[in-house]
């Protein structure tokens, strides 16, 4: 197949980025004047837009000392917060959501002007924070609720848990996602009480200063929510050492590092690090879904996504069909730069990324690939524009097969059987996202059981398990550990602390009793217990859910007892 490139769209980099936004240099000024320092002096780092590659801005670069007085503020902010009811503070985060949608089009222009993506794969970010925001919001009282556990001798000792914030939590988010990634650990942190030091990327500083003028237009109180400034490498370590839990998103190298760190200071930390995700297309597949699946899965923001499907693995039967259809797709969309609505896919975010891209497509091509379409840069787009591209016959040894490329090239290859196509997405350290393709649900879900990914969407390439809120979403082995989203997304920002308590005094083997009779006794109360148990249950399945037999739980309203989930037969629904 003869390599072509997408259509493309001309635009006049020479012009100032600010020219088709409502986002003025004034703008970008009043919002880097909003970050505070330790002392009057104060260095500085320039922002540059990938539009055209010019400076926008300057935001102060904050040292160790800089690190410490932000981390103290929000420390002596803390106590006054967590104080408040999760209602209270669901009501401002809700509020909060309420004005991120309220000033879509200004947020939607600073994340352009930052990152030079499309303005479609902006408003991917915006629509995340609300739906999160309104979750966490409504969730938070009842994940933050005392839990009753059993004691260990049943009537006389009982157990409950508590949830505590952890204190001051320190995110760092990354410059792909600047706006979602940058909020999105925040909300569940401050709802459960916490304070927050953000750090964003020294890339895309703008937006998440914008989200915490929000934050604090909506009523969050003075230094709850601190946005730090700087070089990664400066202001990272300094952040780290002083905070009591870190979130970061970010490179699987730097993840290390960050972790180590926060293992020596013994604090917990989560990390959504890199992916190498794979895509399945098996031969029942409707084809052309799979191949619109795909132009979305691998060029969302230029392939600049942790969730990004880089390799995509075709049932031999349907692989001639299937990528004349992706590559058809993917040579209908426009690229170009600029404030609006114009390009199908946006720019790359800097001449670093930039090279990456181009050096792992070279060295495919050196050992034996074919670049199906795209495969070039295009300056006359834009400085650090890359073409969607498509190879095939990749080398397991290239680069791009080793390496996650995070850019807009995807490698497509044949497989003989749905067998042989789990057994090459799991051939990878990565283990973050996974897509299959197939008509045959109960097919599908059985080989998302075998994919070693924290999340694999059916039918989809990624949105599907991204916008799940209410499930958690994280990677498997080097693509990081804890969970954002889901009760765990929030829980992590919170310590549990076990309150027992004895109604008979001192629990303790009475010095009188022979301790062959104690251990007998315990014995005996375990079998009288798990008999109680399955009685129970029974008791639970024949009386109080009648209609068990049913095909769907969804309707069960056990959350009243525990055991009663257990007790229900799949599809049982509690009256």
């Amino acid at each position: 197949m003869e390599s072509q490139s997408p259509h493309s769209q001309s635009v006049d980099t020479s012009a100032s980025p600010f020219v088709s936004a409502t986002i003025t240099a004034d703008t970008l000024e009043s919002l880097a004047e909003s970050v505070r320092v330790a002392g009057p002096q104060q260095d500085t780092f320039v922002v540059r837009t990938p539009i055209s590659d010019v400076p926008i801005g300057q935001v102060p670069a904050y040292d160790d000392t800089d690190v410490e007085a932000a981390v103290s503020r929000a420390r002596d902010a803390q106590p006054a917060w967590e104080t408040r009811d999760p209602a209270d503070r669901g009501a401002i985060i809700e509020r909060f959501a309420d004005l991120v949608t309220e000033h879509d089009d200004r947020l939607l222009d600073i994340v352009q002007l930052e990152t030079g993506k499309a303005r479609r794969h902006a408003a991917e970010e915006l629509l995340d924070v609300a739906p999160t925001s309104t979750y966490y919001a409504q969730r938070a009282p009842d994940l933050l609720a005392d839990e009753r556990r059993d004691g260990v001798v049943p009537l006389v000792t009982d157990a409950r848990v508590t949830r505590e914030p952890v204190g001051v939590v320190g995110v760092i988010s990354p410059w792909n996602y600047p706006l979602t990634l940058s909020i999105t650990d925040v909300i569940p942190a401050l709802l459960a009480g916490n304070a927050v030091v953000l750090k964003p990327d020294e890339k895309t500083p703008y937006v998440a200063l914008e989200l915490v003028r929000l934050l604090t237009e909506a009523g969050l109180p003075e230094d709850v929510c601190t946005v730090v400034t700087g070089e990664g490498a400066v202001v990272g370590p300094a952040l780290i050492d002083r905070v009591d839990y870190l979130a970061f998103t970010g490179g699987t190298d730097t993840g290390r590092v960050v972790a180590e760190q926060a293992g020596r200071n013994l604090i917990d930390s989560s990390l959504e690090l890199g992916g190498d995700n794979p895509m399945i297309v098996l031969e029942d597949a409707d084809i052309d879904q799979a191949a619109r699946g795909a132009v979305t899965a691998a060029f969302t923001n230029a392939g600049q996504l942790c969730l990004s499907i880089e390799r995509i693995h075709v049932a031999e039967a349907v692989y001639d069909a299937f990528l004349d259809a992706f590559v058809g797709a993917t040579r209908r969309l426009t690229l170009g730069v600029g404030v609006g609505d114009d390009a199908d896919v946006g720019s790359l975010i800097d001449a670093n990324q930039l090279e990456r891209v181009e050096t792992h497509v070279d060295d495919a091509v050196e050992r034996g690939a074919s670049v199906v379409t795209g495969g070039r840069a295009r300056p006359d787009l834009g400085p650090f524009c890359y073409e969607p591209t498509i190879l095939t016959d990749v080398d397991p040894g290239s680069v791009t097969a080793c390496e996650e490329t995070f850019g807009p090239v995807v490698r497509v290859e044949p497989v003989s059987s749905p067998a042989a196509a789990v057994e090459a997405a799991n051939d990878t350290t990565y283990g973050l996202n996974a897509s299959v393709w197939t008509d045959d649900r109960a097919t599908g879900l059985e080989i998302a059981r075998e994919i070693e990914a924290g999340t694999v969407c059916l039918n989809d390439g990624y949105i599907a398990g991204w916008a799940a809120v209410d499930a958690p979403m994280g990677g498997f082995g080097d693509s990081g550990m804890g969970r954002r989203h889901g009760p765990e997304g929030l829980r992590r920002f919170t310590e549990a602390k076990t309150i027992a308590t004895s109604r008979v005094g001192p629990v303790a083997i009475p010095g009188i009793v022979p301790t062959r009779y104690v251990t007998a006794t315990m014995g005996g109360l375990r079998r009288v217990r798990r008999r109680l148990r399955g009685l129970f249950s029974w008791w639970s399945a024949t009386l109080v859910c009648p209609e068990s037999r049913r095909s769907s739980w969804r309707g069960c309203q056990a959350s009243w007892d525990r055991h009663c989930w257990s007790a229900c037969s799949p599809g049982a629904t509690v009256q």
